[in-house]
C-alpha cells in the first residue's frame, strides 16, 4: 500500500494534479551525443529557466542532481534516466542500464525513465530490461516514464502508426505509468495510439524543429487525448527556453490556440 501511495505523490510532482497533464524537459542527451548546443555546460541555470515558463519536471542522467541542483528558483520535478548508449556505439540502439530505482529513491528523484527500442535485435534483452524496472517501481512507489521508439533493423519507418501503436502498448503492458513516444504526423493516427495505450501518452520532439511548428503539434495531439509533451533540443537550443516552456504550458495546461500562445508568451 505505501508503494501506491508514494507513487501518486510523486506522480503529483511530475505531472499537473489537476489535469493529468506534463510538460517534461529532458537533458539526457549528453551521454548519447555529448555536450551539444544548449547543455554544454551550467545545466543548473537550464533548469531554472525550464521552471520559470512552467515545466513539470526535467529528465537526465546523474549528471543533472549531481551538477545542476540549484538551491534556488522554482520548485520542478526530477526524473532519473536509468538507461543509455552512445552515439559511437556500433550498438547504438541497445540501450543499457546504468543506474537503477534504488539510486533514484536515494537522490530524492520524483520518477525514473528508460529508453526502450522496439524492433532492434536487441530488444528481447531491453523488454526484460522493462519488466524488471517496472518491478523495481512498483517496490519502491517509482513513477515509470518508459520512452518507446519503433526504431531498428525491423522498422521502415519509426512514425507509422501500426508500429508506434505497438511500442506503446508494450509500455503499459510492462506496467509504465507515462508512455513517451514519436509524434505519428496527423492527430487521427495519433488518436490511435492513445486509444491504443492504457497509460498517458506524452509527445517526443526529436530533431529541432520551428517553434510554431512544435506548438501546432502539441495543440493536436492534447486535442486527441495526448497527455503531454517530453521536447528537449527544441526547448534547451531555443533563444529563449522560458517562453517556449511557457507557450507550451498555456497549450498544454490552459487551453490556449497556438497564436494565443506565441503571443502570451512573446515568441
Amino acid at each position: 500500500m505505501s508503494g501506491y501511495i508514494g507513487k501518486s505523490i510523486r506522480m503529483e510532482r511530475i505531472m499537473n494534479r489537476e489535469n493529468g497533464k506534463a510538460i517534461i524537459i529532458p537533458m539526457d542527451h549528453g551521454l548519447t551525443v555529448g555536450p551539444i548546443k544548449g547543455i554544454e555546460n551550467n545545466l543548473g541555470e537550464l533548469v531554472n529557466k525550464v521552471a520559470l515558463g512552467g515545466a513539470n519536471a526535467v529528465l537526465g542522467h546523474i549528471g543533472i542532481p549531481l551538477y545542476a541542483h540549484r538551491g534556488y528558483g522554482p520548485d520542478i520535478g526530477l526524473i532519473l534516466h536509468l538507461s543509455g548508449s552512445t552515439s559511437l556505439s556500433p550498438m547504438s540502439n541497445y540501450k543499457v542500464l546504468v543506474n537503477n530505482v534504488l539510486e533514484a529513491v536515494k537522490l530524492g528523484a520524483d520518477g525514473v525513465s528508460l529508453h526502450i527500442n522496439i524492433g532492434t535485435q536487441a530488444d528481447p534483452e531491453m523488454l526484460e530490461t522493462l519488466g524488471s524496472v517496472s518491478r523495481e517501481c512498483r517496490e519502491y512507489g517509482m513513477p515509470l516514464l518508459a520512452m518507446m521508439y519503433p526504431r531498428g533493423e525491423n522498422i521502415k519507418d519509426e512514425y507509422d502508426v501500426q508500429v508506434v501503436k505497438i511500442a506503446a502498448r508494450v509500455a503499459a503492458e510492462l506496467g509504465a505509468d507515462i508512455v513517451k513516444t514519436n509524434w505519428t504526423g496527423d492527430p487521427d493516427s495519433f488518436k490511435e495510439v492513445v486509444k491504443g495505450c492504457m497509460a498517458p501518452v506524452i509527445i517526443a520532439g526529436g530533431e529541432k524543429a520551428g517553434i510554431r511548428g512544435i506548438l501546432e503539434i502539441t495543440k493536436q495531439s492534447i486535442e486527441v487525448g495526448g497527455a503531454g509533451v517530453a521536447y528537449g533540443r527544441n526547448v534547451f537550443q531555443a533563444e529563449d527556453p522560458t517562453k517556449v516552456v511557457k507557450a507550451l504550458y498555456l497549450i498544454v495546461n490552459k487551453n490556449y490556440e497556438v497564436d494565443e500562445a506565441y503571443r502570451e508568451a512573446k515568441l
